[in-house]
């Protein structure tokens, strides 16, 4: 495979931004198999954030020839109090998450799954934390907690501040070559660039991937697109919000239901969950969106053949919200449909998510 075909793979949606793309182009001609990782607090159910865009990007990435690490950030969920701050449970829930990519189409047997609390046993590890901790300034290190999904002034304990620096030494720990997480965790991989050379590492290549938007409506709206920027972590699809995210094995009712009630401004494609679902999942899948129109706006089928000729449609008034939403709903069903049997069938996933369930997700 050529180097372009490489750099489309590793590139495309749903990848938002690449730090750099020099970079890249660099490392694929002087690497022929450069590591890749992204992290995961194991926190509860798996989401279609968490599920299927990772899981989209895991495969990318894999048929790119790169090697791939995903980090169950144990110790992480642990420090951010996750599921109650009961490590067993973390664990329980990393196995599970490990359950939900294969069923998404990722290829066990080429993505290496570690545990963060066995690889810390290493003391090695706890050197690097304690180097990047020597480069930061608790200002720095606080204006970095979006990446624990808290907000500066939510840093109480010291330990909210050890976050950072243990996010930033996996990187050097697990040698990587290209830190692929999402756009809430590029303020670490920043820093990682930052401080690698001053300690006499290397400079990662960042790739970070679109958060997808939950189902509700922001904070506030209209939108002041000038004037106001919504935190990502008040946006994004979020597990601890049940009603306003779809599990991967959400049954076809539960999916139709949710999706009914999301929020999905007529018109409006800037800030459009349905959109989203559509643009990063269905377009994915499929070739072919066909939306059956109501009457109201001349009834029949529109078969939209990309994204962007849908959300010109949209835009212009020929799709009402709730028939984008029907459309979207039965596609994303039949998107669903091998994992919910996935966890139907496979004995094990099937007792794994019955036993994340009964967790109480606290945040």
């Amino acid at each position: 495979m050529d180097i372009e075909r490489r750099i489309e793979l590793i590139t495309r949606e749903p990848i938002e931004e690449v730090v750099t793309l020099e970079e890249l182009r660099q490392l694929l001609e002087t690497k022929e198999h450069p590591v890749a990782y992204n992290g995961f607090e194991p926190s509860g159910l798996v989401h279609l954030g968490t599920g299927l865009l990772c899981a989209y990007k895991m495969r990318d990435l894999v048929e790119a020839g790169v090697k791939v690490k995903v980090l169950l950030a144990t110790y992480h969920a642990w420090i951010n109090n996750k599921l109650g701050g009961d490590l067993e449970n973390i664990r329980l829930a990393a196995k599970h998450f490990i359950h939900a990519w294969v069923a998404c189409g990722v290829p066990a047997d080429k993505v290496e799954f570690i545990m963060a609390d066995e690889l810390y046993d290493d003391l090695d590890y706890w050197t690097k934390v304690l180097q990047v901790a020597r480069e930061l300034t608790i200002t720095r290190a606080r204006r970095t907690l979006e990446i624990a999904g808290r907000k500066e002034f939510e840093a109480k304990k010291v330990v909210d501040l050890i976050y950072t620096p243990m996010q930033v030494a996996d990187i050097f720990h697990m040698r990587v070559d290209l830190c692929q997480l999402g756009m809430d965790q590029r303020k670490a991989n920043m820093v990682a660039r930052e401080v690698g050379p001053k300690l006499g590492y290397w400079k990662p290549v960042s790739l970070h991937h679109h958060l997808l938007l939950g189902l509700a409506p922001p904070p506030v709206w209209p939108l002041d697109k000038d004037k106001m920027q919504v935190a990502l972590s008040d946006v994004k699809m979020s597990k601890s919000l049940p009603e306003t995210c779809i599990f991967i094995y959400d049954s076809p009712e539960d999916i139709r239901k949710k999706i009914r009630k999301a929020f999905c401004p007529e018109r409006e494609t800037s800030y459009n969950p349905i959109l989203e679902i559509a643009k990063y999942i269905v377009f994915r899948e499929r070739d072919c969106l066909q939306v059956a129109r109501s009457k109201k706006l001349g009834g029949g089928t529109l078969e939209l053949h990309s994204y962007r000729e849908l959300e010109e449609a949209y835009c212009r008034g020929e799709i009402h919200p709730l028939d984008l939403k029907n459309a979207v709903a039965e596609v994303l069903i039949e998107i669903l449909e091998p994992v919910r049997r996935y966890f139907e069938t496979n004995s094990e996933a099937k007792q794994s998510l019955e036993a994340v369930q009964r967790l109480q997700v606290t945040r």
